[in-house]
């Protein structure tokens, strides 16, 4: 997965969703819509002040939130179109199947989008409900025939397994329900609990470890069996459709984050933005910096980061990077060193070995 070719990411944050799911902790509202036109202009002038500053061309853009296909498509490309792309950039906009007709499609693909990615969770509807989640399984499979009508050959479905009340045969029938639209890449999280989520505060639903590791054990057995094989912990792609940038993430790349509480990684330093749509768009106009807070890492510690990053990915690590006595968790390939099924379900603990 490693490039020669210099990669950068642009990463924009739309804040805006219909319904906050009991999980999410992501900075996200449902009582903002009022501010989406001022919210687009002030992203749009904070790309077009990058630009002035020298901003490399996007090898990637990723449109993300929120639910970016909540807002006008004319308004959300009108950000694109300020974007300088490099030849064959991936353009990816998230979508909620609730949200998608052909028509906003056609009007993403018209703009230069490129790759879609979908947050389907499940195909279960009392296990949506436990989610928090309001779209109609149904809308998933009407979502990838309009992507398709509209010219889209990259899609991602994403999965959410380990929810109370999640059955082994829900999440099988899920994942059975989602290859059957023949997706070129999945992602499948565990579901975790975030501090300060309605999640958190009802136990009796969160997730229970061996329950996730089953269910894990079970995707990846199904989603290479369809011919999608896992290139990072929780995401497996056909050949040649792995997210690019994703992969700028997981190995260390720079990227501009665009919009409120987006993260932005350049020359060793790393910085995130005001976490408020009005905070983000009152410092745009006033062309002041949005920047909350900012960190640089130091050499050894950006060295531990890249190689637990990379652990996380089939192209694993060094081997002189972990210890040699652990067992079925790791296998070594050539000069590299890469998690076993086994392995993934203790990434966490295996990174802790690193050296």
């Amino acid at each position: 997965m490693a490039s020669d070719t210099p990669t950068f990411g642009v990463y924009v944050h739309i804040p805006f969703c219909a319904k906050r799911c009991d999980y999410c902790a992501f900075a996200t509202w449902t009582d903002r819509m009022h501010l989406v036109d001022a919210y687009l202009d002030a992203c749009t002038a904070d790309v077009d002040r990058a630009v002035g500053n020298g901003m490399p061309e996007a090898t990637s853009v990723f449109f993300g939130g929120g639910t970016p296909s909540l807002v006008p498509a004319d308004a959300l490309m009108r950000v694109l179109e300020h974007i300088p792309l490099a030849r064959g950039a991936e353009v990816t906009v998230e979508c909620n199947p609730d949200t998608v007709d052909l028509a906003l499609l056609r009007a993403y693909r018209g703009g230069g989008v490129n790759r879609l990615s979908f947050g389907v969770q499940s195909m279960v509807p009392h296990v949506l409900a436990s989610l928090g989640r309001t779209h109609d399984p149904a809308n998933v499979t009407s979502s990838v025939e309009a992507a398709r009508d509209a010219g889209f050959e990259s899609f991602n479905l994403d999965l959410i397994y380990g929810a109370a009340g999640e059955a082994l045969s829900d999440w099988t029938t899920t994942l059975a329900l989602a290859l059957a639209l023949d997706p070129p890449h999945v992602s499948a999280y565990g579901l975790t609990v975030e501090p300060g989520t309605p999640l958190a505060d009802e136990p009796e639903r969160h997730p229970d470890d061996d329950d996730q590791a089953d269910k894990y054990l079970v995707a990846d057995r199904l989603l290479a069996d369809a011919g999608l094989a896992s290139y990072e912990i929780s995401n497996w792609a056909k050949p040649g459709f792995e997210c690019r940038h994703n992969l700028l993430y997981w190995s260390q790349g720079e990227y501009l984050g665009i919009g409120c509480a987006a993260h932005s990684h350049r020359d060793g330093v790393r910085w995130w933005n005001v976490r408020t749509p009005e905070r983000y768009v009152d410092a745009i106009t006033a062309n002041r910096s949005p920047i909350a807070a900012s960190e640089r890492l130091d050499e050894a510690e950006r060295r531990i980061e890249a190689l637990q990053l990379a652990l996380r990915t089939r192209d694993g690590v060094p081997t002189g990077a972990l210890p040699e006595e652990l067992e079925d968790l790791v296998e070594r390939k050539g000069d590299r060193v890469v998690l076993t099924v086994r392995g993934r379900l203790l990434a966490n603990e295996v990174a802790l070995r690193l050296s």
